[in-house]
């Protein structure tokens, strides 16, 4: 490789990193709690009608730093959480349904709210009834200074109250921080 050439790719990874700068990573987990009811608000301000509203605590696991494995699920709460979901009897829970789903995330660095869909991948594991999902969401309301990102989560979902199965999620969030985008067609002001 030429030298410039060299040099293009390390001003390019350069770029990269400082890119990644500006974004910041939040994970957390989050437990179905009665003592902490559905935001109503929140639920208001879906795209959607919801039919299942679910208040929750937001906790901060520990993990192992060799492999990622979470040791401590964390036992004081952080936040609140408020997932709003349209689940009506035409949409069964079965594996490859997407379910309409809008949450709303109260931590100690702000309120973030994220809309999009959960993916049930199974209602059988490792019970029949428990249903699991994958959820994929946007950021579409959060704290001044951040301009967009993404929620992702892992999550358990238990409607028949089975027990020892408890409804929650493992999410992670992706937050950027910045100036908003220009709207497009924007001219950059001149010298």
């Amino acid at each position: 490789m030429a030298r410039w050439q060299g040099a293009v790719v390390a001003l390019m990874f350069a770029g990269a990193f400082e890119a990644r700068a500006e974004s910041e990573v939040f994970q957390f987990r989050t437990q179905e709690d009665a003592t902490k009811p559905a935001d109503a608000a929140a639920c208001a301000a879906a795209p959607f009608e919801a039919t299942v509203k679910l208040g929750a605590g937001i906790y901060v696991p520990r993990a192992r730093e060799q492999d990622g494995k979470w040791v401590d699920l964390g036992q004081k709460s952080v936040g609140t959480a408020t997932a709003c979901l349209r689940i009506t009897p035409g949409t069964p829970l079965a594996p490859g349904n997407q379910v309409p789903a809008h949450m709303r995330f109260v931590l100690p660095e702000g309120t973030f709210a994220a809309t999009g869909t959960c993916n049930v991948v199974s209602n059988d594991v490792p019970v029949a009834g428990l249903v699991l999902a994958g959820c994929a969401l946007k950021l579409v309301e959060m704290p001044a200074g951040y301009v967009g990102g993404t929620v992702s989560s892992t999550s358990s979902f238990n409607p028949k109250k089975l027990p020892g199965y408890a409804t929650g999620s493992y999410y992670t969030l992706l937050a950027y921080r910045g100036s908003p985008p220009k709207a497009a067609g924007a001219k950059a002001p001149t010298p």
